[in-house]
């Protein structure tokens, strides 16, 4: 038997009691507010490109920047929660279209998610200016990543759909790695794509990895982000509510697109989001000294 028609079904079964986990917790805390215009459209534009292969966690904390949309110690589980149910979405759609090893997938999937869970139990308790440095750094090594790939500094990879051996071990390692990353705010997509192309497989079989990696890394990870109230809910519906319709059209009716001059517009809205948040964590740094000096 086939390990896809089951990971398609845990995915379902993932996807599915995350809804009524939070659906629970939200009915729970009285804490049920309807989403912002603005809320739904960045959720809408996020996972459309995402779905695309841009990627949506660094765009939307540019967004969520600029507009002020959430505090900056929930933003990674504002993202998190967020965007875990339109990503359940992208994943079952990838995994289903695009053929990749059954044990290849099955395992970089478990050490993401493992990777994710501990790092969530970490992230979900640090302190706000902890968050602002961490995801500054990350946001900065995010658009680094951006404008190899817009150079062609990235290789181009080969044919095989699976790894083994030594390969596989060290996909397995770098998996859970960037599972562990997904948890401050930065993205699995472009990272995973570059770790897929020199490890020698086809470029393509990045899709369902990636996306079935954050599928279920995603909503388990967001189970401690609820949990601990660390993450803004009213920016989170609206992530959820706009990325779900996003996904499908991108999915199933845009398909594909030239996404060049998008990619470069990505790297400045990346760098401007690094270097607001890592200017915030500066400001709070200076504040609490101050503070120590007057008492």
């Amino acid at each position: 038997m086939s390990i896809i028609p089951i990971l398609l079904a845990l995915l379902w079964i993932i996807g599915i009691t995350f809804a009524l986990f939070w659906g629970y917790e939200v009915w729970k805390r009285r804490e049920f507010t309807w989403p912002t215009f603005l809320g739904v459209i960045v959720g809408f534009v996020t996972n459309f490109f995402d779905t695309l292969g841009i990627g949506s966690f660094a765009p939307t904390t540019s967004l969520f920047k600029f507009f002020r949309m959430a505090p900056d110690e929930k933003i990674p589980g504002t993202l998190n929660v967020g965007h875990a149910l339109p990503t359940v979405t992208e994943a079952l759609i990838y995994i289903t279209v695009i053929g990749v090893d059954p044990l290849t997938l099955v395992l970089l999937i478990v050490a993401s998610v493992l990777g994710a869970w501990l790092g969530a139990g970490m992230v979900s308790r640090w302190p706000r200016r902890y968050v602002q440095v961490g995801m500054g750094g990350a946001l900065t090594v995010a658009a680094f990543i951006f404008l190899l790939q817009n150079l062609g500094r990235i290789p181009a990879g080969g044919n095989e759909l699976g790894l083994t051996g030594g390969l596989l071990i060290t996909g397995i390692i770098i998996n859970f790695c960037l599972g562990a990353l997904m948890t401050i705010g930065i993205g699995l997509y472009a990272p995973a794509i570059i770790m897929i192309s020199l490890l020698g497989m086809n470029p393509r079989a990045a899709f369902p990895i990636m996306m079935g990696s954050c599928a279920f890394l995603m909503p388990i990870a967001s189970v401690r982000f609820v949990k601990f109230d660390a993450y803004a809910f009213k920016a989170a519906i609206g992530l959820t509510i706009g990325g779900i319709p996003g996904v499908v059209i991108a999915a199933y009716i845009v398909k594909s697109m030239p996404l060049e001059a998008v990619k470069w517009l990505v790297i400045a809205i990346v760098a401007y989001a690094a270097f607001t948040m890592l200017r915030s964590a500066f400001v709070e740094r200076s504040k609490g000294r101050v503070a120590s000096a007057e008492s």
